[in-house]
């Protein structure tokens, strides 16, 4: 997931020349592909292996973590080329966006909750 959130680092680079040099209004969302792309993604990704860490867990993420962080990289697909490509009132698009980067965060809330609250498995203090 760390890769597919680092592309998204390029690409709002490669979007922001387009809407420079080109004037290419559709890549005018370019900063969404670091925000809601690279970022979100980015944190998703190391929340759901550093929490794993702390708890002293196999660091394994669990299968459903997939589907967060599809999830995750949809939000921001839609932030960045939805106003573009989809055509769908701008406010739908939004609240889409919003909804599906929601639900990827729930998704780790709802896994994670149980790791974190648990005792260590090295059973140590901390």
């Amino acid at each position: 997931m760390l890769h597919l959130a680092y592309a998204w680092l390029p690409l709002g680079l490669l979007l922001k020349a387009a809407a420079l040099l080109g004037g290419f209004g559709w890549a005018g969302f370019w900063m969404h592909a670091s925000g809601a792309g690279a970022a979100a993604s980015m944190i998703g990704a190391v929340m759901s292996r550093a929490s794993l860490g702390h708890a002293r867990r196999p660091l394994r993420v669990p299968p459903v973590m997939a589907i967060a962080y599809l999830l995750l990289t949809l939000a921001a697909a839609v932030r960045v080329f939805g106003p573009a490509w989809l055509s769908l009132p701008y406010t739908l698009l939004m609240l889409l966006a919003g909804g599906l980067w929601i639900a990827a965060f729930l998704i780790y809330a709802v896994v994670y909750t149980p790791i974190l609250l648990k005792p260590r498995a090295d059973s140590k203090p901390g």
